[in-house]
Parts: structure tokens; C-alpha cells; sequence
């Protein structure tokens, strides 16, 4: 079932506008029209369940070029349409970086292919080295509206502002992977008292909060937006919410391993619990979570973060941090915090579509003229993690054997229905 027309029946469409029971007929890729008993030539059946503008992960990583046996962006984009996901943001740490035109047009291609509107992130600096800035506006012509040298935050200060005055003028958003470095360096998990318990050289909170600080700092100096990426701490979460009720052109995302987990899964050694910035405590948790509740946060982002079987088995200390997120992200947030179906959805489609510079295309709202990128989720499904079954090449999600509520029925791409009853169709 291809382009052609059809009517997503029986389901309870939720959007910015808000949220009534509605039937919504699809022709050649668009919404043509949104109603009670809706006649179509072909159904798909969305009785029960919530008709919802497809969702946006701000930060996946598709491997691709370079670590293919990890992840490709034909296998993380199906990933993704089965999360729910009509669009993604690639991060630029692949091999080479995606810091050039070319690398850029390579991805995009590749994306043309898959079930998923991939989006690309170039790199703020060369190979992400962090010492000399790269060709932003090459990048911007191609369409790339977020630069982030992900995995690694830009260290240097002046570099930083270079990057911000420069991104303004673009019209792009800079995304930081907040970590200094120096305070970082060594550590693998939490400091704390996990990290003592277990020997493991830890990473403290301030590497994070000190980079947070400063870029706050560097927005207001220059006036250019800044996206915090994946925070994790409490003090990070307070230090945004600070500069947002100051009027600070600031966006962040949370992740949901850093609402759902804690540096005491380290216990059993495992790396799949490995990730960057590690995970945290309880009390930052809490934060993260109250973040996320009280507007703090703009988004959810997946971090979906792929790694081969053979690199997540080696000891704690030389595995690579990383967990997968996109087919249990919705699911975990339904599952696990405590908001109505409407703020949940906000943080995942048409919040981020909107710091992404995506809306308009993705986000909804679901009406009529508008691109046909959708997803059906059954509210009330019980599922159990088993990663043998998930999309991914890989297998790195700490969440196996977890029981979630909530999962995607149906996935919508112009039009297309990538998944139907829970099923990839191509």
C-alpha cells in the first residue's frame, strides 16, 4: 500500500491544536481531509488508538559512512519509522565526520532511500578536531539547518563564539554536547558513589554543568540560539531553566535512559549501561524528569547510539558509550512519566520539529493540505524489549526484558505507510 488514498479509522487525532475524534483521509502523500466517518477506498484500522503527527528524534546515529557494521541508515531509519519517527536528525560523528558538502550529500542520498526523512547535522568544526571552524555554509545550502560536533563539545571558548556569530548569520542552530574535557578525562561513569563503590574512574557533574554555563553565557553575549544536547544533571536543568525565564534564545533535549535509568545499573559491570554523559543519580533523574514536565525541556531525543556486539562486550573501561533508542523511546515515555498523551507528544514531534526547522513538514498540526507524516500508536499495548527483535544492526539496548506500554501501529511517510500493524513494509 503505497501512495494512493486512503483512511486512517476509528482513532482519536492529538496535535499542537489539541485533540478529538477524528478520522483522516490521505490522497498522493497529503492530509485531504479530517472528519467523522470518513469513506475511503482502503482503511487502515486506528480504532483505540491516538492518530498523531509523526515524531522527531533530534540526535540519531546512523554509523553511515564508516561503521556500517554498527548501523546503517537504511536499517536506523526503519528503526525509526517503527519507533514512530517520520524524521530524524543524523549526527555528524561518522568516519569520515560530516563536515563537507560531499559527506553531506552522501547521507542525504542514502536517507532519499529509506522509510525515514533523514536530516543531516554537520560538524561546527573540521573532523570535529575543535580547533578550526567548518564549512557551515556549504552545508547550509544543502539544507543542514544544525551543526553539533557531537560526542565531543567545543572546547574552546573563543572557537564557540566564532561558531555562534557565525550560525546566527546563517540562520542555522548550534548543538552542544556540553563536557569539558580536562574535568572529564579518564572517567567512564558517574563520580560519585557508584563510582567508588565499583573502582571506576568517574565523570562529575561539573564537566558537564561548567560547558552549560559558559554557553549560556555565549548566547547571551551573542544572541545566537543554542540546543543543549542530551543534559543529565540537575544543575544543568536549573542553569537552562534560568536562561529560558530570562528570554535566552536556549532549547534542550532529554534523553529517555537519563529519565529512566541510574549509575547504580553500573553494578553489574555491563557496558551497555555505558553511555555519554553517564548516566546519573536518582536526584538528577528526578530533575530531568520535573525538566521535562515543566518546559524546561523542549525535547525528547533518542541518542540512538548503535555499537557492533563485538565492541559492547569488551570490559567496561575500552568499551564505546552508546545505547540504542529509537523503537523504545515513545514507549518509555508513555510508560514511565507521569503526562498526559498531549505533553508527551509535544516533546516528541512538534517540539523538536520545531528547533530542528523542520515544521511546516513535520510536527502536524493534522489538517488538511498538510504533508501526510504521521503515526498511529496504540495507547493501551503491552510489549516486552527483546533485542533480537528490534530493527537495529546492533543489539546495545540496556531496556531488554523491560515490559512498556504504548507502541506504534502505524507510520506514515508522505503518504506511504512504512509500517503497518507494527510490521515494516519495506
Amino acid at each position: 500500500m503505497v501512495n494512493g488514498e486512503f483512511v486512517l479509522r476509528g482513532g482519536e487525532v492529538v496535535d499542537a491544536t489539541g485533540r478529538r475524534r477524528a478520522d483522516v483521509k490521505v490522497r498522493n502523500g497529503v492530509v485531504v481531509e479530517v472528519g467523522e466517518d470518513l469513506d475511503g477506498r482502503r482503511v487502515l484500522d486506528a480504532d483505540g488508538c491516538v492518530v498523531a503527527p509523526g515524531l522527531v528524534d533530534l540526535h540519531t546515529h546512523l554509523r553511515e559512512p564508516g561503521r556500517e557494521e554498527a548501523e546503517t541508515v537504511e536499517t536506523g531509519a526503519r528503526a525509526a519509522a517503527l519507533g514512530g519517527y517520520t524524521a530524524v536528525v543524523a549526527m555528524p560523528n561518522t568516519e569520515p565526520a560530516i563536515d563537507t558538502a560531499g559527506v553531506v550529500r552522501q547521507v542525504l542520498e542514502a536517507g532519499a532511500r529509506s522509510c525515514c526523512d533523514v536530516r543531516v547535522a554537520g560538524a561546527i568544526t573540521v573532523d570535529r578536531a575543535g580547533t578550526q571552524l567548518a564549512p557551515m555554509a556549504e552545508m547550509a545550502e544543502l539544507g543542514v539547518r544544525m551543526f553539533t560536533d557531537d560526542g565531543r563539545g567545543v572546547q574552546d571558548a573563543r572557537l564557540m563564539r566564532r561558531a555562534l556569530e557565525y550560525a546566527s548569520a546563517l540562520g542555522v542552530v548550534l548543538a552542544q554536547h556540553c563536557e569539558d574535557e580536562a574535568l572529564a578525562s579518564g572517567g567512564h561513569m558517574h563520580e560519585g558513589e557508584w563510582s567508588s563503590r565499583l573502582g571506576i574512574p568517574g565523570i562529575p557533574s561539573e564537566a558537564e554543568e561548567l560547558m552549560v554555563m559558559r554557553d549560556i553565557a555565549l548566547a547571551r553575549l551573542t544572541g545566537a540560539r543554542v540546543h543543549f544536547q542530551h543534559l543529565s544533571t540537575a544543575g544543568s536543568v536549573a542553569m537552562v531553566g534560568a536562561a529560558k525565564a530570562q528570554g535566552l534564545p536556549v532549547t534542550a533535549e532529554a534523553t529517555p535512559h537519563h529519565f529512566t535509568l541510574t549509575a547504580a545499573e553500573v553494578a553489574s559491570y555491563d557496558p551497555v549501561f555505558k553511555v555519554n554523559p553517564p548516566l546519573r543519580t536518582a536526584a538528577d533523574v528526578a530533575a530531568v524528569r520535573e525538566g521535562l514536565a515543566s518546559g524546561v525541556f523542549d525535547a525528547i531525543a533518542t541518542d540512538h547510539a548503535p555499537h557492533a556486539q563485538e565492541d559492547k562486550e569488551a570490559p567496561f573501561d575500552q568499551a564505546p558509550p552508546g545505547m540504542l533508542g529509537l523503537e523504545t523511546a515513545l514507549s518509555l515515555a508513555l510508560t514511565e512519566l507521569d503526562l498526559p498523551i498531549e505533553q508527551v507528544l509535544a516533546l516528541c514531534s512538534w517540539q523538536p520539529a520545531r528547533v530542528a526547522g523542520l515544521t511546516g513538514q513535520h510536527g502536524g498540526p493534522i489538517a488538511e493540505g498538510a504533508p501526510a507524516n504521521l503515526c498511529v500508536i496504540d495507547t493501551a499495548a503491552t510489549w516486552v524489549v527483546e533485542p533480537e527483535r528490534l530493527a537495529s544492526r546492533s543489539r546495545n539496548t540496556p531496556y531488554a526484558g523491560r515490559k512498556l506500554t504504548g507502541k506504534v501501529r502505524h507510520t506514515l511517510l508522505r503518504g506511504e505507510p512504512v509500517v503497518v500493524d507494527g510490521e515494516a513494509q519495506r
